[in-house]
């Protein structure tokens, strides 16, 4: 594996400021610094169209990724039983806190019990064989969960160079859907809709809220 690459300095730039029409494309960029730029309404050139909304009335079948979702609602304050764990991994993966905050608020509502339909296990929602190998014994117990997921997370951080929103519809459906996708974000309505979510929560997350 490469070396982790920090995400932490990533810029997020109008995400939801637009109107409607505009808020279901999303576009990116690294600059010179490698610091990552996102936004849906892009006035700089070197900005990249990662994905947008299914058409309204299509019809998309996707088979299971290999992390299955729970989709919970995010509770105030569930998470602050679980800071000492999360700040341990943030800090072992080079990953921001408020990344892992918002991902664990989207796959468990910060429920360790969580289970989803799928089989996804714990706070992150590991899938067993995940779980075997991000060296997870039990995906119940928080701070082998939070650090399964946040392993997960850089390991595909370092796939996608960095990319936020590659490596969140990874974490989603899979690296290898993204790479069929063109290496972009995959047609799924569900992946595209958990990028906005956790997007959204990582910059609340991190302005405080």
């Amino acid at each position: 594996m490469s070396a982790p690459r920090v995400i932490s300095g990533m810029v997020l730039l109008g995400l939801l400021a637009a109107g409607p029409a505009r808020a279901n494309d999303l576009y990116s960029y690294v600059d010179g610094d490698g610091v990552m730029h996102f936004s849906n309404a892009p006035s700089d050139p070197r900005f990249h169209r990662v994905g947008s909304r299914a058409t309204a009335g299509g019809i998309y079948r996707s088979s299971p990724g290999p992390q299955a979702r729970a989709q919970p609602l995010p509770r105030a304050g569930a998470q602050d039983r679980y800071r000492e764990h999360i700040r341990s991994a943030a800090s072992k993966y080079a990953l921001p806190e408020a990344l892992l905050l918002a991902v664990m608020a989207v796959e468990s509502n910060f429920d360790h019990r969580a289970i989803s339909e799928k089989g996804a296990v714990g706070l992150m929602q590991l899938m067993p064989d995940t779980a075997r190998e991000m060296y997870v014994a039990d995906a119940y117990e928080p701070s082998q969960n939070i650090e399964g997921g946040a392993r997960y997370l850089r390991i595909l951080a370092n796939q996608f160079q960095g990319d936020l929103v590659k490596t969140l519809a990874a974490y989603n459906a899979g690296p290898d859907a993204v790479r069929r996708a063109g290496d972009t974000v995959p047609d799924i309505p569900e992946t595209r809709e958990y990028v906005r979510k956790v997007v959204a929560l990582y910059q609340a997350y991190r302005a405080g809220r």
